[in-house]
């Protein structure tokens, strides 16, 4: 074998091993909040919470392959829930579903549902919802996902719109349809990437909410758009390549239901022009195109302003977890808004920050083939299982007057902007 191709081998071999981040360590997730009863509430239901994530050893360190494996495969042999879809025609003529899944493990002593908002252009058939669908209905909770309208291809759009990023009402809808159905049962709000953006916004509208809300889980979402497009323009860390496939997924929505979104009726009332929308090679120009005309603003940076939930984040009462890799794509305008928002709110708020994992995309075990359950779908079963022994009360706790930094090295009882050291 000759020098020039065992120094070919060495360097593609140095390029793998960095994009898979193989040299990486597993560490315990960094967790901050004020309020000590509230945090450990949640870690007495998820101590795993507090132990280190130990992604499969090969490829799991990279979270762009955990990102990509994630929204491709989900759980090798992904499990499709059992459950029935509802249907609900709204005041603008738009058709809205949601699938509802009914416990299948043991019952607890609340009645228990968790309602769903998926990722952009996401349905409970995508293959990350379906997986934590299953293993929360084996855990004993009823469960509700959201539809985003016009994401799914068996149900028609039948109004003048589809989803948005910042449109709280179609969740509101589902809400109100499950407290007719479900009057009394305990309500624990899931949102998943932009899910998480809307039920966040949701929480924090000037909007009456059912009492029945008791939590709300947050995972890998982004908190104010305008930041966050800047950021995705750019070429560093693939963004502008993630940045690609979901301007495509939108337009892609768009045209598959063109005959009702882009008849000559639609582009007199909001004017549309076709071959912009179809050649927008980013989400800021479809959204010139197409969104801030349906949605009724005079910008783009308007829609993305109304849309941000980083601007109702202090009206949120609510106890709320948010869960992110500190390496996911976004994490820049995360961080930001933890510090800046977040913290600022009320105390029963938990963000968990974690060294690896992707976006949405958390396996762990093994070497080569991860567990056959996630960490997040453990994680996720577990944290609703502390959101309602926090509502309850349940473990008594030291009154401490000013909580300071608990003795462990991933827990901060202390707002990040202090700079506290963490011991």
């Amino acid at each position: 074998m000759s020098t020039v191709l065992l120094a070919v081998i060495a360097v593609i071999l140095c390029v793998l091993f960095r994009i898979l981040n193989v040299n990486s360590q597993p560490h315990k997730p960094v967790i901050y909040g004020r309020d000590r009863n509230f945090i450990e509430n949640i870690l007495f239901v998820a101590p795993f919470l507090s132990e280190p994530y130990i992604p499969t050893r090969l490829w799991g360190f990279s979270g762009h392959i955990q990102t990509i494996l994630h929204s491709l495969i989900g759980r090798v042999r992904c499990p499709w829930p059992i459950g029935g879809r509802i249907s609900l025609i709204l005041p603008d003529k738009s058709t809205l579903t949601y699938d509802l899944y009914e416990p299948l493990g043991a019952e607890h002593e609340d009645d228990v549902t968790v309602a769903i908002c998926p990722g952009i252009g996401n349905t409970s058939e995508s293959v990350y919802i379906r997986t934590y669908v299953h293993y929360s209905q084996r855990h004993g909770y009823r469960c509700a996902v959201l539809n985003h309208i016009g994401a799914l291809n068996s149900v028609p759009v039948t109004g003048a719109r589809i989803f948005s990023y910042g449109h709280t009402d179609d969740f509101n809808y589902m809400i109100d349809n499950l407290m007719e159905r479900y009057p009394n049962t305990k309500l624990i709000l899931v949102g998943f990437s932009l899910g998480g953006n809307l039920i966040t916004k949701y929480l924090g509208e000037d909007r009456k909410r059912p009492d029945n809300i008791i939590g709300g889980i947050s995972i890998c979402q982004g908190y104010n758009a305008i930041d966050t497009m800047v950021y995705l323009l750019q070429w560093q860390n693939f963004r502008r390549f993630y940045l690609y496939i979901m301007t495509d997924n939108y337009r892609n929505i768009i045209t598959r239901h063109k005959r009702t979104l882009l008849s000559n009726e639609m582009k007199n009332r909001y004017s549309l022009d076709e071959n912009m929308i179809v050649s927008a090679g980013t989400l800021p120009d479809l959204d010139e195109a197409y969104s801030r005309r349906v949605y009724g603003f005079n910008s783009v940076a308007e829609l993305y302003k109304w849309s941000s939930s980083a601007f109702y984040l202090q009206n949120i009462k609510t106890p709320m977890i948010y869960l992110t890799p500190i390496y996911y794509l976004m994490s820049l305008i995360i961080n930001f808004a933890l510090a800046v928002r977040v913290q600022g709110s009320h105390d029963k708020v938990m963000y968990l920050e974690l060294s690896h994992g992707g976006h949405l995309g958390f396996y762990e075990g093994g070497l080569l083939y991860a567990n056959p359950v996630t960490w997040l779908d453990r994680a996720l079963a577990a944290i609703v299982g502390g959101l309602m022994m926090a509502h309850h009360k349940c473990v008594p706790q030291e009154s401490v007057d000013e909580p300071d930094l608990i003795k462990s090295s991933t827990i901060i009882y202390r707002d990040p902007l202090d700079k506290a050291l963490v011991l």
